[in-house]
């Protein structure tokens, strides 16, 4: 019996029931959208005369990446970008807002989701798990109903830092996007000194009111309803999925946030895709 492998399995498992959990309350609280409208990322910073760094990668298929986020949220993260900077540090944003289309083609991106499946294999033993208890995963691990996906409210970056010096990464224990049992903050498979970066980027980003979701290393967002519940903030708030116009700049609630963006027989589908590909 390989002890640290169940003990592996048992940390993980606990992790997504806490995460789960953490779903549950997203989908019962409440929101008043405020419309504010969104502003661009790379243009606030070149306009500020921050060095920042954006992804180039696509999130899925032909899809751009979005470095758009709420107006007063986007001045914030300048800010913080601007402390990095002074501290010898460069603020990388990974990901900013996603549309509904982009949620949806994410949780099916074949990388995303054989990483999903794998993991629930390796979480259960072995053997195929169902329908059910991978969709109960994909919620946790990429939100799944807009109502719990923060980027949809355009309220959440996902980060990586960088030093300015050298430009090699301010080593957190994992890459952006793993799903492992490292990728939780506080997880005890990483180092003391990865700890103390992520303790340290984590700080940055909190003191101007951007929590972290305590499953993943990388992701922050302020003013929704994942920040008002880790701060004890029972008041609505303020922002909620929204569909924006690029062209105008102007947003409006989704009407339906509380309906998954995969149903069920999508992810049984998905399932069969992803094995079928796994056999080669």
């Amino acid at each position: 019996m390989n002890t640290d492998d169940n003990d592996r399995r048992a940390y993980w498992a606990e992790q997504m029931e806490e995460g789960y959990a953490m779903v549950q309350k997203l989908l019962a609280f409440p929101v008043e959208e405020c419309g504010e409208r969104f502003a661009s990322l790379p243009d606030a910073a070149e306009a500020a005369g921050v060095e920042m760094l954006f992804s180039t990668t696509k999130i899925a298929g032909d899809l751009d990446r979005v470095y758009f986020m709420r107006e007063s949220l986007a001045g914030e993260v300048i800010e913080i970008g601007r402390e990095m900077n002074a501290r010898g540090w460069i603020l990388k944003i990974e990901e900013g807002f996603r549309t509904l289309e982009m949620q949806r083609q994410l949780v099916r991106k074949p990388s995303v989701f054989d990483a999903i499946l794998k993991k629930c294999i390796w979480e259960i033993g072995g053997g195929i798990p169902t329908p059910e208890f991978v969709f109960r995963r994909a919620i946790v691990l990429v939100a799944n109903i807009p109502k719990i996906g923060t980027h949809m409210s355009g309220s959440a970056i996902d980060i990586s830092v960088f030093r300015r010096d050298d430009h090699f990464e301010v080593w957190r224990g994992s890459p952006y996007l793993e799903m492992s049992e490292r990728t939780p903050m506080r997880s005890p498979y990483i180092s003391a000194g990865e700890l103390e970066n992520r303790l340290a980027i984590t700080a940055m980003m909190e003191a101007r009111g951007f929590m972290h979701f305590p499953q993943e290393f990388w992701h922050f967002n302020k003013g929704d309803a994942g920040a008002h519940i880790l701060t004890g903030n029972p008041a609505p708030c303020r922002y909620g999925p929204v569909n924006w116009n690029p062209e105008t700049n102007e947003v409006s609630a989704v009407a339906d946030p509380m309906s998954p963006l995969n149903p069920l027989p999508v992810i049984e589908s998905e399932i069969a895709a992803a094995l079928q590909r796994a056999r080669g």
